[in-house]
């Protein structure tokens, strides 16, 4: 088909437009420039048209009339007015209706001032409802979502929205997705249960159904969250797909194995941050307004939940903050290891706070400053310039018992300030802690797999700390990043530099040098018991069924020893180490 015939040509206010065939009024003047007031209406959700105010003067066949924008059709020469005098002279009267109605509404009273309505003619009963009756939240839980848990309903001679039932409780068919809520006008729906600002939603949920994972996600693409999506819960919506013009949109999509065949691995896997919740005296997870560096970092991002705002969960901002370092870390009860980024995102915290709420005390609970890398020294003795106090010790319990009038309603910090010897309480808004970087759950399995060593923290081992930092014992797997060792940023972009060239330098050697030492196993004396498959570290021996022996795949055998010396028959040996070989040596060194 023609895209020419899709198209309709319309007069509005004397102009011409262009727009696409069987689009709304109100979608072909917004398209056009050309502002028509409405509150019920919204992209792609079929409009209510309960508010009236997008009503407009539509003059085809010779014959005009008034129609409601967000639901008549363009056609083929239409004629269209949106601002006459009759028009002006009915919206008037709905604003006066509306503000009779909602007189405290923002929406409501910012329209009607720009049509010069400032009181109304009628009189208002109820002055503090909100509810303009618009009817969008109906049309979107019935229409979109599918969940038909609101409508309107009569109640004392009233016409209100709400739940069909009169019992006074929320309606079953509630799925609690929050679209009445978020797309309401007048902010007369709100969801209950939830704090105002609930800290620990802000790493753990997702903020939305569609979202991307964090900035750098590779790819950078969008996913789908099932548990948040109304598509997935209703069979309904589908808002995603009539907007997307890529026809990306997957809902059947489901998670797949993909297995390949390939010669080198680069093992990038990361790291889990240390869960507070094993250290309950600093009340993660039980006290309010205690949260984590990471959810800290999620809060103040312009793009995050709170818009960039530093907020308690009662919405206010924090006048003191406490930020703790060390938590997991240097801990022989936990881990002994230095997590090398805590002290400069903690420092990078007291500067945010510092930033955003400019009046706010601020405390650095610190073990020792390791600003080691290339300019930390200078950001620390910016945040020390930015009026932040540091005290060196460990902070020993957060509570909120108060023992002084000036605690009430406070977090108390107890701690040890080291340089002075006294035992500090410091009454505080928020509590930030630092965790320590520890290695992923999984890491042992994958080192099982793949045939590495781990350290004893639980990291991956390299096989050089010096000459060979991102090699490992077995060629052809490389480590990069977190997963080798805390570090920050900029080591492991260094590091992952590294191991793509060591990858790609054995790529294209097209080749590989083996070492000359590896184990052997003399088919006549092995006995068969496997002892020597169950204790080589690279899975380097296997079963010959036919044979009945154990036999050294010598590609992968990298010469350790571990089967010589565990195997009970002596069957197993090492080349250029067999004891004839063994013993011409010490007699040599003896007769020299």
């Amino acid at each position: 088909m023609n895209r020419l015939s899709l198209m309709a040509h319309v007069t509005i206010n004397g102009h011409t437009v262009e727009c696409d065939d069987g689009i709304t009024i109100l979608e072909a003047a917004r398209k056009a420039g050309i502002d028509i007031p409405a509150l019920c209406s919204h992209p792609g959700i079929k409009s209510p048209a309960s508010c009236r105010l997008c009503t407009v003067e539509v003059t085809a066949r010779g014959r005009t009339r008034l129609v409601t924008a967000c639901t008549q059709r363009v056609a083929d020469g239409m004629e269209l007015h949106t601002d006459t005098e009759q028009l002006r002279h009915y919206r008037v009267l709905l604003l006066e209706l509306l503000l009779s109605r909602c007189p405290n509404v923002p929406a409501v009273r910012e329209l009607a001032q720009h049509y010069g309505v400032t009181e109304t003619r009628f009189e208002s009963h109820v002055p503090e409802e909100n509810c303009a009756l618009c009817g969008l939240c109906v049309s979107v839980c019935q229409n979109l979502v599918g969940a038909k848990a609101i409508d309107f309903v009569k109640r004392n001679g009233r016409l209100e929205i709400g739940p069909r039932s009169d019992n006074g409780k929320p309606s079953a068919d509630c799925i609690a997705c929050g679209a009445c809520a978020m797309l309401c006008p007048t902010g007369a729906i709100t969801i209950h249960g939830y704090p105002p600002v609930d800290h620990r939603e802000l790493t753990s949920a997702t903020p939305r159904a569609i979202y991307v994972p964090f900035a750098q996600a590779v790819p950078n693409i969008p996913l789908i969250d099932p548990e948040s999506c109304i598509h997935a819960k209703t069979g309904k919506c589908g808002l995603c797909d009539q907007v997307c013009d890529r026809d990306a949109i997957q809902h059947d999509q489901c998670e797949e194995t993909i297995e390949l065949d390939v010669g080198v691995i680069i093992v990038a896997t990361g790291f889990e941050p240390f869960d507070p919740r094993e250290m309950p005296q600093y009340g993660y997870g039980r006290l309010p307004n205690v949260i984590t560096a990471l959810e800290f970092e999620t809060m103040s991002n312009a793009g995050g939940p709170t818009h960039g705002e530093i907020l308690l969960t009662d919405g206010s901002s924090p006048q003191s903050v406490a930020i703790i370092h060390c938590v997991g870390s240097r801990d022989e009860n936990h881990n002994e290891y230095c997590s090398s980024v805590c002290c400069m995102y903690s420092l990078k915290c007291a500067h945010l706070v510092r930033e955003k709420v400019p009046a706010a005390g601020i405390y650095e609970l610190y073990i020792d400053m390791r600003a080691t890398g290339k300019g930390y020294e200078e950001f620390y003795k910016r945040v020390l310039s930015e009026d932040v106090t540091f005290i060196r010790g460990k902070a020993a319990e957060v509570t909120d018992v108060a023992e002084q009038p000036d605690e009430d309603g406070k977090l108390i910090v107890t701690c040890e300030d080291t340089l002075i010897g006294e035992i500090r309480r410091l009454p505080v808004d928020m509590v930030v802690l630092s965790p320590a970087l520890k290695p992923r759950a999984d890491a042992p399995e994958l080192a099982r797999i793949l045939g590495l060593w781990c350290t004893d923290g639980g990291f991956f081992l390299e096989k050089h700390p010096k000459l060979a930092p991102v090699a490992t014992s077995n060629d052809g797997v490389f480590i990069a990043g977190a997963c080798q060792g805390p570090k920050d940023i900029p080591a492991s972009v260094a590091q992952a530099s590294a191991a793509a060239m060591e990858a790609t330098a054995l790529i294209d050697a097209g080749s590989v040098i083996l070492e000359p030492i590896v184990a052997h196993i003399d088919e006549e004396t092995c006995g068969g018991c496997k002892t020597c498959m169950n204790s080589c570290p690279y899975d380097a021996i296997q079963f010959d069924e036919e044979k009945a022996v154990c036999v050294v795949q010598e590609v992968l055998c990298k010469g350790c020893g571990t089967c010589v010396a565990s195997c009970p028959a002596g069957a197993a040996s090492q080349e250029g180490f067999e004891d004839m070989q063994l013993a011409a040596e010490i007699e040599a060194v003896l007769d020299s």
